[in-house]
Parts: structure tokens; C-alpha cells; sequence
């Protein structure tokens, strides 16, 4: 059913689909790969940090969410290091995890918070770095999250509540409640990847499985590996490739990207020019 597309690859966690046909991912030493379709990791930069989610803008910088830094980095095509954000002064960026760009370029990012505490959140970076606080009903280690089809709410999953939770966005931005749409109890979710008919795929932290689940149905077991060898904490699905018609699985407690056909298309990634 996999594939293995690369290997060599530090603990990835977050990766994404460029606008320019390849695919991005970072490490747990501060790495931020470019893999090519035939599996050719390049690492472009290294911040230092920590990487854990990772997304692309239009014109091809990189916005890593880095836990080691505190920040939200920024990498330039050419390799370019800068803070993009860290949070606000009431509320630094804590545990920067993943990261979904709207589309007028502002950047939604979950910060986790403590695991036990429940005090995680949502920011919401306008283009250029201002930050605010979006929302903190959502405070259950938020994690993983994506924008709809339409643009009008995020979906966020709550890792340490088992679920994932559909958070409107007002006229003015802002927040609504959130409203559950999906449990998954007994695993540990961790990232989302939304498809064209609305099917959601999401990669578990624990165990080591990918849920799949139909527009208005129940979540189904897609894929499982009770030994961890081809499925390695498989955190976030990915859509890729010319038609997004490629599953792309990381592998936080190894070293590869695999990668099968998920019999549906994805949702094709905002790409704003920030």
C-alpha cells in the first residue's frame, strides 16, 4: 500500500506542498528539507530550533512552527532565516504546531500549551506579523489544522480531547465556538488533511494509524502498522503531487516520507503572497 518517496530525514513531523512542485518538510534539529518527486532531500536552511508544522506561502518562503525557538520562523527561498512571529506580550508562543494561511494571507497557528494543562490556543498573524490571540475555547492541546474549501472556519484537532472541532470565522474575523464534528477516541490525532469531496484523513502521534473519514460519516481504521515500522508516528497527512492525488504520511519517530493513493483529491493549499 506504501511507498517510500525519501529517507534520510530527521524526525519529520510537518511537511507541505509548495507552489512550485515540491514538497517541504522540517527536522527535529532545526532542518527545513525540499524533497523533489524522485526523493531528493535538499536541506535549504536550518533555524537551530525545533520543527513541527510547516507551510508555504505564494512566493515560496517557508513559515516553520518552531517549538525550539518559540517562534514562528519565516525561511526565504534562498535560505533566509527571520522570527515572523512570537506570539504576543500577554501570551509568547509557547508550543508553535502547525499553521494554515487564509486567503488574505493571514496565518492561523495552534500553540498547544502544556500536555495535562489544557491551556493551549489559536493565533491569528496578519500579513506582515501582527498577532493576536483568536481564540482560547479550543484549549485541549490544539493541534494540527486546516482551512475549509470555502475559507469560512478552520478545522483544529484536539489532540488530548480526541477530536476535531470546525471553528467558524465572522465577517470580522473572528472566532466562533467551536463545534465538534469528529471523535476519535482511543488514538492520539495529531494532524489533518481535507479532500476535495470533504473526506478528512488524520495522522495519529499514537497509535501508529491514519483515520479516514467519509463527509458525514464515521471515522474508519485507513491505515495501521501495529509494529511501527512503515507507518512511524505518521503526525500529518499531506496532499501532493500535479493533480493532489498522492498521500504523503511524515514520520516523527523515524526518518522517511511514505506515501500511497488515497482514492480521492486534495483540497489545493492557499498560496498568498505575504
Amino acid at each position: 500500500m506504501f511507498d517510500t518517496l525519501a529517507t534520510g530525514l530527521d524526525h519529520p513531523e510537518g511537511a507541505a506542498w509548495g507552489p512550485d512542485g515540491a514538497l517541504y518538510a522540517g527536522g527535529e534539529a532545526g532542518q527545513i528539507y525540499r524533497i523533489a518527486l524522485d526523493g531528493t532531500v535538499t536541506e535549504i536552511a536550518n533555524t537551530g530550533g525545533f520543527l513541527f508544522g510547516i507551510t508555504v506561502d505564494g512566493e515560496g518562503n517557508v513559515y516553520g512552527c518552531d517549538m525550539g525557538r518559540g517562534e514562528i520562523v519565516r525561511v526565504s527561498p534562498g535560505g533566509t532565516v527571520e522570527a515572523y512571529s512570537s506570539g504576543t506580550a500577554d501570551h509568547p508562543l509557547r508550543v508553535p504546531n502547525f499553521a494554515a494561511f487564509d486567503d488574505e494571507g493571514a496565518l492561523y497557528v495552534t500553540d498547544s500549551g502544556d500536555w495535562g494543562e489544557d491551556n493551549g490556543l489559536l493565533f491569528r498573524i496578519a500579513p506582515g506579523g501582527e498577532t493576536t490571540v483568536w481564540t482560547e475555547a479550543v484549549p485541549a492541546f490544539p493541534n494540527g489544522c486546516c482551512m475549509t474549501a470555502e475559507g469560512d472556519a478552520l478545522l483544529v484537532i484536539e489532540s488530548r480531547a480526541r477530536r476535531v472541532v470546525r471553528i467558524a470565522i465572522g465577517e470580522d474575523g473572528s472566532a466562533s465556538s467551536p463545534e465538534p464534528i469528529v471523535d476519535v477516541t482511543g488514538s492520539q490525532p495529531d494532524g489533518i488533511a481535507l479532500a476535495t469531496d470533504g473526506t478528512m484523513f488524520l495522522g495519529c502521534y499514537r497509535p501508529d494509524l491514519v483515520w479516514r473519514v467519509p463527509p458525514g460519516g464515521e471515522p474508519e481504521r485507513w491505515a495501521e502498522d501495529d509494529d511501527g515500522v512503515i507507518l512511524n508516528q505518521p503526525a500529518n497527512p499531506v496532499f501532493y503531487g500535479a493533480d493532489l492525488d498522492r498521500l504523503l504520511l511524515t514520520s516523527l519517530g523515524g526518518w522517511n516520507l511514505v506515501t500511497a493513493d488515497p482514492g480521492v483529491a486534495g483540497l489545493p493549499l492557499r498560496y498568498p503572497k505575504v
